[in-house]
């Protein structure tokens, strides 16, 4: 079935109605870690701002506000960590259980440790913050911290359908106030290096791309569980969506967009392959699966040449370009990390940093609009694959 893409109006607030949700799986999109470490020394306090040798005052550092207490935020925090102090602070971490946000904090060196949300949005010692709880609190946590003028970085998807993603845009245009979604992919080195060259020329008109990202994933409850914003698509769609977006369709819509899949017994996307038609005859052929391995490869194709993310389409550091091989390495971890390539995670947050250092309140690279293109495209597959999700109602 093949539908085009349509937009809508901007719905009101459910932020009250969210944020009420379960404790249970509140507190990351992926599994919780098991920590044990004791509560951080409460003296700690973040850093001044440097003097620099001619004796002109540096930046301050950007001080982040971690939301949530989980795997992903573990691998943010550790991505930190491989940046200058001087540049980067995490200054405080919440989650829904005070003993959590505490023992992040001491395993992480944070000053601050928080048992709700909303005392986050309340420390005047924060610039900006990084949610990464499940998706459905996305939208909540992130209209929580606008509010409070507190910049933010949301974890991918930036919600679970593109209402939710225009109301947050909305929000955060109408306060003035940075927003983001974290699709880290576009802050890599390989992936500068790739859009190099697309953009001078070297693979000639881009025309084709294909992608494929899939991981074993049927055991993890918030990818099976519709309440928890699960299945493929939301978890590993946009990765691709976001390269044909960028590459082929220039952040326009595609003419065409037709999904085919399967479901999980629960009702949500196990397995879907996307073709997407562009202008002039480009096309994009991407598949995602929870219930496969692949090494997570893409190519894209020119006139004059093509070029090859040979794993990790989403987060990767290897290209091969005229056949040869191309590295990008990353800078190893200071703790161990839940996800691959994760200290990755820096470039997105040294992104960030450059951007409210300039006043932005968006991202040129990764704009509002574009990821609520993502966000319908998404909507649309979903829909077409008959995905349910929270509520039980097909997307």
């Amino acid at each position: 079935m093949e539908t085009p893409l349509g937009r809508t109006e901007t719905p009101p607030d459910t932020t009250k109605t969210l944020l009420d949700t379960s404790r249970t799986h509140l507190e990351t999109t992926r599994s919780p870690l098991e920590a044990t470490e004791t509560p951080p020394d409460p003296t700690v306090t973040p850093r001044e701002p440097t003097e620099s040798p001619r004796g002109t005052t540096c930046p301050p550092p950007t001080r982040w506000g971690i939301c949530s207490a989980g795997k992903i935020s573990h691998d943010f925090l550790v991505a930190l960590r491989t940046l200058p102090p001087e540049e980067h602070l995490a200054v405080a971490v919440a989650a829904r259980e005070l003993s959590r946000a505490q023992q992040y904090a001491q395993l992480h060196g944070v000053a601050r440790a928080y048992g709700s949300y909303e005392e986050l949005a309340r420390d005047p010692q924060v610039d900006v913050v990084y949610v990464g709880t499940v998706n459905p609190q996305h939208l909540p946590a992130t209209l929580l911290f606008l509010r409070a003028r507190k910049a933010v970085l949301v974890e991918k998807p930036l919600g679970i359908s593109a209402r939710e993603a225009k109301e947050m845009a909305a929000a955060a245009r109408e306060a003035g106030v940075f927003l983001m979604e974290g699709f880290w992919t576009r802050f890599f080195p390989a992936w500068k290096r790739l859009r190099a060259l697309v953009d001078e020329g070297a693979l000639g008109e881009c025309r084709v791309l294909q992608g494929a990202l899939a991981f074993p994933l049927r055991a993890v409850e918030r990818l099976r569980e519709p309440s928890l914003g699960g299945g493929a698509l939301l978890d590993l769609g946009g990765y691709g969506l976001q390269m044909a977006s960028a590459l082929l369709g220039r952040g326009c819509p595609p003419l065409r967009l037709r999904a085919e899949g399967s479901l999980h017994p629960s009702g949500v996307d196990e397995t879907v392959t996307l073709t997407l038609q562009y202008e002039g005859g480009k096309q994009a052929a991407l598949t995602v699966s929870m219930d496969a391995k692949l090494p997570g490869g893409a190519a894209l194709g020119g006139t004059r040449g093509w070029v090859e993310i040979p794993s990790h389409l989403n987060c990767p550091t290897e290209l091969i370009w005229e056949g040869k091989r191309e590295v990008f390495p990353l800078p190893p971890p200071v703790e161990p990390l839940n996800y691959p390539n994760s200290t990755g995670l820096r470039y997105e947050a040294q992104h960030v940093r450059e951007c409210l250092l300039k006043g932005l309140t968006e991202s040129p690279v990764m704009t509002l609009a574009e990821s609520e293109l993502i966000a319908e495209m998404m909507d649309e597959a979903r829909r077409q694959v008959g995905a349910v999700g929270p509520g039980g109602t097909v997307a």
